[in-house]
């Protein structure tokens, strides 16, 4: 009996993709999760709240203590220094900034138009800088996963490591979207990271040369104890397509034994997390819950049926701390119904969506605005999915060239 059913791997077509967001510094972002929104009266007036859609509504807070706070200021403000004039248009976004600064998150960040400006270019894709995602970990600046490949990896970072200066610049307190504006830069400069790395007796100072990403997707191979293995790097929108292509050459290879690595993958399309997850799933079993909270009802994604896999398949999937947003939307699936066992480390905990909303023109707002829940109703931003079997990999391991993580796995299922 094969692992699969007798149908073919047809291309998925879909015209809208939503994404999990993640922050990459290729040139500043590798983005998911993100919606794009805004107010239809472009300048906001300092007046009166305004509604999401732009309107005007009545105060529900008393707003004269800003007021008092602004004109004070205009009043009484002196630089300490000799400095360029501070505009009224300034102390605005910085208002706005404080406001988003209150709520906590890490991930809901004001831009004023040069940071705007960036932004947006980084959606497009602008693929130059040091290749890794970066995140909050207990309220410290932490390396997500480098990119296979990249100018970071090349450079010695590894998942988890904790970045405490860059250059000479303090990390504390610092927001993600800030530290990315420090660390990207043009291809051949450097930037030097102070980083803190578990199981190290001493800080670390690690030179990166930034340089044009080549983001890598998908790697299969056959082992020779009939293990197929495909390592998934990213999310991205070719993703779904490549992992067709390499289901195809797993059926092809006639074993029924399976890892999917997941490891120091960053995340990137929803669309093609629920997409993978359809290979596995009947049609209409859970594969995420979008939590909107008091703000709206609950959205719940769906496998498409595609299934073709019967109970023969023996599925392993690897995880670490750099597994994150749509990786651990797919582990957390597969693993809750019962497809596949997690090996590794827990994963990074990234679980959240966000807008991005036009506040004027030519400035924006990133807010979160869900987040997102495993088939069994757990958050993954509540510190991440635990390995069903909890294995290490240390940098001791990494430069003896061992995986003890695979090789778990592999044990697993040749047992």
């Amino acid at each position: 009996m094969k692992p699969f059913q007798q149908i073919n791997l047809q291309k998925n077509k879909s015209s809208v993709f939503t994404m999990v967001v993640v922050i990459l510094l290729v040139a500043g972002a590798f983005f998911s999760g993100l919606f794009i929104g805004g107010n239809k009266n472009g300048r906001i007036s300092a007046a009166a709240p305004i509604s999401t859609d732009g309107s005007l509504t009545p105060a529900v807070i008393d707003f004269s203590p800003l007021w008092k706070a602004w004109n004070a200021i205009n009043e009484k403000f002196v630089p300490a220094t000799t400095t360029d004039a501070i505009t009224d248009e300034d102390k605005l976004y910085g208002t706005i900034q404080g406001l988003a600064g209150s709520l906590g998150d890490p991930y809901t960040v004001f831009f004023p138009p040069e940071d705007a400006k960036v932004f947006e270019a980084d959606i497009r894709g602008n693929f130059e800088g040091v290749g890794m995602e970066i995140g909050i970990r207990d309220k410290v600046l932490t390396v997500v996963a480098p990119l296979k490949g990249s100018p970071a990896e090349k450079a010695g970072m590894m998942s988890g490591d904790k970045v405490l200066k860059i250059d000479e610049t303090p990390t504390d307190g610092m927001t993600i979207d800030k530290a990315v504006k420090l660390i990207r830069g043009e291809g051949g400069t450097a930037v030097n990271l102070t980083v803190f790395r578990e199981g190290e007796d001493e800080l670390l100072t690690i030179e990166i040369i930034r340089g044009t990403i080549q983001i890598p997707t998908i790697d299969t191979e056959l082992r020779e104890d009939g293990i197929f293995v495909i390592s998934l790097h990213n999310f991205s929108a070719i993703s779904s397509n490549l992992f067709r292509e390499a289901l195809r050459e797993f059926i092809v290879s006639g074993t029924d034994k399976m890892i999917l690595d997941l490891r120091s993958n960053p995340g990137g399309f929803l669309e093609a997390a629920i997409d993978m997850a359809s290979w596995y799933l009947p049609a209409g079993k859970v594969v995420v819950t979008e939590d909107f909270g008091d703000n709206g009802k609950p959205r719940v994604h769906r496998s498409k049926g595609y299934n073709i896999f019967t109970d023969k398949l023996q599925m392993m999937i690897l995880q670490n701390q750099g597994s994150a947003s749509a990786s651990e939307i797919l582990a957390g699936a597969l693993s809750q119904h019962g497809i596949a066992t997690l090996v590794g480390t827990r994963s990074f905990g990234k679980g959240s969506v966000q807008e991005l909303v036009h506040i004027t023109p030519d400035t924006s707002l990133k807010v979160t605005v869900a987040r997102w829940l495993t088939p069994n109703g757990s958050s993954i931003s509540d510190g991440g999915l635990s390995a069903d079997v909890e294995v290490e990999f240390t940098s001791e391991d990494f430069e003896a060239g061992i995986d003890p993580q695979l090789d778990k796995a592999v044990e697993l299922l040749l047992e």
